[in-house]
């Protein structure tokens, strides 16, 4: 137990990125600091992830030859958001993405210019994918923290903030309190949290847990949320939810459709390129009736399908959902409808046969003609001709990732429901909301987020402990 003196002049709630990037800032900055952890090791989110940073003015572009800068990027993702975030936070992560990801390879992350890709619904690379993915980017972070002399604590779940004279002072924990000058909250989102996520995202809640499931870090409860909330900070972003679509087969993620798929509503009818990217293709599909879509195909289709998915090498991911041998597996444990006809299938499924029909016979033309004229979908399209027929059902409802959290100011500092910071509480990565909108920009938005707040939040809780 404290005796009310000082344990550190900074205490990080939260292993993650964002509390690795907040405990590296605030030692540069000549704090003290101690950082606990929830579960057994560090890591979080960042370390499951495929280690992608979005960025815009960076060194990887120019090597690249791409023009881009934090003009560009700011109006881009506000345009995707339809202007419905607070300008004065997203300026501030579009001014700080290129100097973050310079930090990051001063730390000594590999980021190859060959990494450089189109990650978002633009048409400028802004995807800095690191060479190990997420695991060796957060394996650098933690690296960067421990020779910084940050003491690292595991398995130790805070449960409140101590609080003096409108200030945060420190936290409890495990019949214990600890003390400091400043508290950075990053425990992450609320994704293994189902009561929480059915107070922010309750038509993601409501669903079957076969689609609706989480794959991000089991610690990730909305503990800080919880924290700040108890103490009156307010919260932004209820509603928001990067989606992604799956057939339900496992709980692997299934970010990326094969081409041969056709995605019919239950009125028969297609509503989209079935290979757009996941930061749209989810919602897309939400937007549907019953919220959920059929992927259609037919047997020489699924029994030429690759057995490994061909993103296995750049993405790291394991089991493929489209495979043949799965689908047929699925199909004999009736997860994947099949019929002799397009007529029986759409009976078999609650589609409108007219529609599906209908939708079928336009696309086979168009493989015919050569293009998908509808979509301009790329890729390598098959038509819908050969008995039997197969419909698998899919959902966008499966997520990594929350987006509702504490508001927070450009310096990271949280704001309590009458808009006015609270003293010594920063918070950054998915614990604040504000910065994930009701899209996702693209691939390495999340990382960006949390290692960007993280440092400005890591500066922030030095500087204010050491005013204190």
């Amino acid at each position: 137990m404290s005796d009310g003196a000082r344990d550190c002049d900074v205490l990080v709630v939260g292993g993650g990125g964002a509390g690795m990037a907040a405990a590296i800032e605030a030692a540069d900055a000549g704090a003290s600091v101690v950082l606990l952890e929830a579960g057994p090791r560090p890591g979080g989110s960042t370390a499951l992830s495929g280690g992608v940073f979005y960025a815009a003015g960076t060194s990887i572009q120019r090597a690249a030859g791409v023009v881009d800068d934090v003009e560009r990027m700011y109006r881009y993702y506000m345009t995707l958001n339809r202007w419905n975030l607070e300008p004065w936070l997203i300026r501030r992560f579009c001014e700080e993405s290129a100097p973050t990801l310079e930090w990051l390879i001063g730390l000594g992350v590999e980021i190859p210019v060959e990494g450089l890709y189109i990650s978002g619904v633009d048409d400028t690379p802004r995807g800095h994918h690191s060479h190990g993915s997420g695991i060796e980017l957060f394996d650098h972070l933690l690296g960067a923290a421990s020779s910084r002399g940050v003491a690292i604590h595991p398995n130790v779940r805070v449960e409140g903030l101590l609080v003096e004279d409108g200030k945060v002072v420190g936290i409890a924990a495990q019949g214990a309190e600890m003390r400091a000058g400043s508290v950075v909250l990053a425990t992450g989102g609320y994704g293994a949290d189902r009561t929480m996520l059915a107070e922010f995202n309750p038509d993601i809640a409501a669903q079957d847990e076969r689609w609706s499931f989480y794959f991000g870090s089991e610690t990730s409860r909305g503990d800080g949320i919880r924290m700040a909330r108890a103490i009156g900070a307010g919260v932004v972003g209820k509603g928001r939810l990067l989606v992604n679509a799956s057939p339900g087969f496992s709980r692997d993620v299934a970010d990326f459709h094969p081409p041969w798929l056709v995605f019919v509503n239950r009125d028969g009818q297609r509503f989209m390129d079935e290979t757009w990217p996941y930061c749209i293709a989810g919602h897309r599909i939400e937007e549907q009736p019953g919220r959920r879509c059929f992927a259609i195909f037919d047997e020489p289709t699924r029994a030429a399908s690759p057995s490994r998915h061909p993103f296995a090498d750049k993405l790291g991911v394991g089991d493929y959902a489209y495979s043949c041998d799965r689908l047929a597996e699925e199909a004999a444990k009736g997860r994947v409808l099949v019929a002799d006809t397009l007529e029986d299938l759409a009976a078999k499924a609650g589609i409108d046969p007219v529609g599906l029909v209908g939708s079928v016979a336009a696309y086979n033309a168009d493989v015919h003609s050569g293009s998908d004229r509808q979509y301009f979908k790329q890729g390598a399209l098959t038509t819908i001709e050969t008995a039997p027929f197969y419909a698998a059902e899919v959902r966008a409802a499966s997520f990594g990732a929350t987006s509702a959290g504490v508001r927070i100011d450009p310096d990271a500092r949280v704001l309590g429901i009458d808009a006015h910071p609270i003293a010594g509480l920063y918070a950054a990565g998915e614990t604040a909301g504000g910065v994930l909108g009701e899209r996702y920009v693209g691939g390495g938005n999340y990382i960006s987020n949390a290692l960007i707040f993280g440092r400005i939040a890591g500066r922030g809780a030095a500087a204010f402990a050491a005013g204190a």
